[in-house]
């Protein structure tokens, strides 16, 4: 799982492997996220390794000169974190393997990350991205359901390409989450129109190989997360929009518009599969000001 590299030794690589392989297998990492902590480890060890010094025996105190370097390459607080993260996960692995007997990333906290709202789309910019695929080809029907289902639901891209028909049930598709988490995401009449279509068109056209997977790509395999990537970059590229279009980005404007709509935030969490209210509240910032703009555009005696 590891890729060659000169810098690491036999016995570095060996243990880095099976790290990754406990975080696929024994955590259920995504293989993005797997794909993060294996570069930040890797990157890690070849500092040490620059120094002369042994990644199995730092102190706390060793740690002092990476935090420098770290700051010194321009990292976001966010990337910072995320580095320690994985060190520090990395770190407790190795001390339950008994490779180690100390962690000396549990005694470095993590910076504060900046906070940044959520970008998201207005609808009349949804409408545009929802006109660009083709329902008369297999792919074209495959790529609006695709963009029905993440607005519809505002599901993970993680969890979109691992949907399978017997998940769902009428406009109702059962997800597995984060954590094995399981829930029930809803969806409605516009993108169950679009799904029987799919189903009875070009699902059957795809489906060569008699796969149970919802999403099929275009040579007739289960469509990857980097898959979706690619087939909104190509939508967005025939909009006027002129914003970068991610997944989450749709996911952030189902969450907006409900709440915008009168939608609680406790049942926005749940539809979200967030674990904590906290996570969701960061769009109540986003409806804050919208009800502010609203208040200031449509009130009476808001201005002179």
């Amino acid at each position: 799982m590891v890729k060659d590299n000169m810098e690491l030794d036999s016995k570095s690589m060996k243990i880095i492997d099976n790290y990754l392989k406990f975080l696929k297998y024994e955590k259920n990492y995504s293989n993005d996220t797997i794909k993060s902590y294996g570069t930040d480890v890797v990157e890690y060890i070849n500092y040490v390794n620059t120094y002369k010094n042994n990644y199995l025996k730092m102190k706390y105190n060793d740690l002092k000169d990476y935090l420098v370097y770290l700051d010194k390459e321009n990292n976001s607080n966010a990337t910072v974190a995320r580095k320690i993260s994985s060190l520090r996960s990395f770190y407790r692995y190795l001390m339950n393997e008994q490779i180690i007997d100390n962690n000396p990333f549990l005694s470095i906290k993590l910076p504060k990350k900046e906070k940044k709202l959520p970008r998201f789309f207005q609808y009349n910019e949804l409408e545009e991205l929802f006109n660009v695929p083709s329902l008369t080809t297999p792919l074209g029907q495959r790529d609006r359901l695709i963009l029905e289902m993440l607005y519809a639901t505002g599901v993970r891209v993680s969890e979109l390409v691992n949907i399978k028909r017997s998940d769902i049930t009428n406009k109702e598709i059962r997800i597995l989450g984060k954590g094995n988490k399981e829930r029930i995401v809803r969806f409605g009449d516009y993108a169950y129109e679009i799904l029987q279509l799919y189903l009875s068109d070009g699902y059957q056209k795809l489906n060569k190989y008699n796969i149970d997977y919802l999403f099929i790509n275009k040579n007739y395999r289960v469509l990857t997360d980097r898959g979706v990537r690619k087939i909104l970059d190509k939508i967005i590229e025939k909009t006027s929009i002129d914003k970068k279009i991610s997944p989450h980005m749709i996911r952030h404007s189902f969450a907006t518009h409900l709440l915008n709509e009168g939608c609680d935030l406790l049942s926005v969490q749940q539809l979200l599969g967030h674990d904590s209210l906290t996570a969701t509240a960061i769009y109540t910032h986003i409806t804050n000001d919208r009800m502010k703009e609203v208040y200031f555009k449509t009130h009476p005696r808001a201005k002179k």
